[in-house]
């Protein structure tokens, strides 16, 4: 082969290569034709959603200028949602009925609840939970970066993570405490205590690649192991400052009344359980636009694991003082997020806070705006997902039947979709 004739091989290969690089990728359409969405607002019948690629292009009805390269998926008798989030979770951790919380920390090893929650998040997602608030992997270390970047490489199929790494707690309030105390014990928690190390700590959370930052702003560690107040106001202050200047919340534990007012004049975004608030300390959080993340769910399968019969049993008190807590809040007009403390009892089984939210008082129109629109503004993240609204994320599930008329219907996963991509259909 002359010079001339491999140049001119060499130029048509390069000038291929520029083409194919140049090239768009293969463009993919969905066309959605459910009996009825709900966009995150309210509930439309009639309505198609068009997908493009991994965005929603177009929400209504009768759409127009649909490409005829779009697969068409019928979703008859079926209502279209926003991609559910979980407002709480903790995906290293399994029900404590199948092995206490303490046992989880010391004895499990590292590799165990990583492969756990490596199939806690598949189930999740096939749930129709798209996004998790993961609150802290409890004695895990950092692994729920090492998890959600995992995800996001597509190594593994799982929700979207907002991943708080480790909770901040104080000295000597966090367990596991059940060995002798001349033992020193694996905490499930980061402890810092003071300006000084508070903001070491923060700061070394931020740079791990946490997306929060999750205090304890109350435990169980008073006298007889009653709840009470662990950081002072100040404490809780230099924590909200440090988070807050990189662009990062903070969530606040807190079942104690002082313990909330601290966390909410200190300047949370939301207080996780809030068991035993009082109308002044939810009129307060109202006043200051702290949204509060119930966990219904939790104490009640904790109280099942205790020996409660539900359904055959009388409810027992803290299950009543829940109820009336929770009327509290919402006859206050508090922002209610959705979130069960998934692990405390089983990952995939995140409906059963939807369904306690109504049996306990709240609107299911009102659920269901927790679950997605509310809780995509509580957690800074409405700019990508939470609503069926062109340009956002295409995150969608479609279930069986219409949540409003019977909120159980929400575990009828029929269709998942996570940022254009079929993970079930």
């Amino acid at each position: 082969m002359t010079i001339r004739s491999l140049l001119l091989v060499l130029l048509i290969s390069l000038i291929t290569q520029i083409a194919f690089a140049q090239s768009p990728a293969q463009e993919t359409y969905y066309l959605l034709k459910p009996d009825r969405v709900f966009d995150g607002e309210q509930m439309h019948e009639g309505w198609q959603v068009l997908v493009h690629n991994n965005k929603i292009a177009a929400v209504g009805k009768d759409l127009k200028g649909v490409p005829a390269s779009a697969k068409v998926i019928e979703l008859k008798g079926k209502t279209l949602l926003p991609g559910l989030i979980e407002g709480h979770s903790h995906l290293f951790l399994h029900p404590y009925n199948e092995t206490p919380w303490n046992d989880q920390v010391l004895k499990e090893s590292r590799a165990e609840r990583t492969a756990r929650a490596v199939n806690h998040a598949r189930a999740t997602l096939l749930a129709g939970f798209i996004t998790v608030r993961d609150l802290g992997t409890e004695g895990a270390a950092y692994d729920d970066v090492g998890l959600k970047q995992a995800i996001e490489k597509g190594v593994i199929s799982g929700p979207r993570m907002i991943i708080a790494t480790k909770a901040i707690v104080a000295s000597g309030s966090y367990g596991p405490k059940e060995l002798s105390y001349e033992i020193e014990t694996p905490i499930g928690a980061a402890v810092a205590d003071g300006e000084e190390g508070l903001i070491r700590e923060v700061r070394t959370q931020i740079g791990k690649g946490a997306d929060l930052i999750k205090v304890y702003a109350d435990y169980r560690w008073g006298l007889n192991s009653e709840a009470q107040p662990t950081f002072t106001l100040d404490e809780l202050k230099k924590i909200v400052e440090v988070a807050n200047s990189s662009g990062r919340p903070v969530v606040a534990h807190a079942s104690t009344p002082e313990g909330m007012r601290r966390a909410i004049l200190a300047g949370v975004s939301t207080i996780e359980h809030g068991d035993g608030a009082t109308p002044e300390i939810y009129r307060l959080m109202k006043k200051h636009n702290v949204a509060l993340c119930p966990t219904l769910a939790a104490g009640d399968a904790v109280a099942q694991y205790r020996g409660w019969k539900k359904g055959t049993e009388p409810e027992p008190a803290r299950i009543q003082e829940k109820r009336r807590s929770f009327a509290a809040a919402l006859d206050a007009g508090v922002k209610i997020c959705m979130g069960g403390d998934a692990g405390v009892f089983s990952h995939g089984d995140n409906a059963r806070e939807m369904e306690m939210m109504v049996d306990y008082g709240m609107k299911p129109i009102e659920v269901l705006r927790s679950a997605t629109a509310v809780n995509a503004d509580a957690f800074g993240v409405a700019n990508k997902i939470g609503r069926i609204k062109s340009g956002l994320s295409a995150d969608l599930v479609a279930v069986d039947g219409n949540p409003l008329s019977d909120m159980s219907n929400i575990r009828n996963v029929a269709l998942v979709m996570k940022g254009g991509k079929l993970y079930k259909e």
